[in-house]
């Protein structure tokens, strides 16, 4: 038995373009096959880019789209209903309004949240979200599953990637240029995996963490220098 729902995506951008495209990506994880032209767009605020780049605020948009999905978890796998539940528990313990979503595909389970507390699921640089991600993986483990829990909300995992790897490749070419090591910022663990992935086939600069948890970071240092 199948049923109408109307499913909905927020996400936030420098612009209201990229919000749009932000909420879209979001849209399409939640609707496979999502029929682009259906898509309708709310614009909760269009920004301000505040004077010589102080106090910034980013566009906000919301995307919605009906689509039939079945009117039960019966088409979930263990995995991803495990995954779902979880995430849910752990959002609502830290009073987070939001819904959840899940998508699963190669062994990898998307868990999309959307709803009016995006912003505090986040957290500040994506501690909170990295630390539900976390959370939600080690009690998959723990229950017998062994799918890989990715938790999303409003495109951040897509924004803070591409950041993180603008990031990786600046500093790559400091010290490749300078031949001396570049420290980055301490990120979490998901953060720094993403700048060694980034840097990992780059012939002439090699990265390593060190620091100690929560301070851990990531250093870029020229390859000649590392022999």
């Amino acid at each position: 038995m199948t049923e109408q729902r109307v499913f909905t995506a927020e996400a936030t951008g420098e612009t209201v373009g990229e919000a749009k495209w932000a909420a879209l990506r979001e849209l399409e994880g939640l609707v496979p096959g999502l029929d682009r032209e259906a898509v309708e767009f709310q614009v909760v605020s269009e920004g301000e880019r505040g004077l010589l780049g102080v106090g910034f605020t980013p566009a906000r948009v919301i995307a919605s789209a009906a689509a039939s999905t079945a009117s039960s978890d019966a088409d979930e796998s263990d995995d991803a209903r495990l995954a779902r539940e979880l995430v849910q528990r752990l959002v609502s313990t830290i009073g987070a309004d939001v819904t959840v979503s899940v998508t699963e595909r190669e062994g990898r389970v998307a868990a999309v949240c959307s709803g009016p507390d995006v912003g505090l699921l986040i957290g500040k640089h994506g501690q909170t979200i990295d630390a539900v991600q976390y959370l939600a993986n080690a009690m998959v483990r723990t229950r017998g599953g062994d799918a890989e829990v990715v938790v999303d909300a409003a495109g951040y995992r897509a924004r803070r990637t591409s950041a993180l790897d603008k990031a990786a490749r600046r500093a790559a070419e400091r010290s490749s240029a300078s031949g001396r090591r570049v420290a980055l910022d301490p990120m979490t663990a998901v953060e720094r995996k993403i700048v060694h992935e980034a840097l990992k086939d780059d012939p002439e600069v090699e990265t390593t963490s060190e620091g100690s948890e929560p301070n851990r970071y990531v250093v870029v240092l020229p390859r000649l220098a590392a022999d």
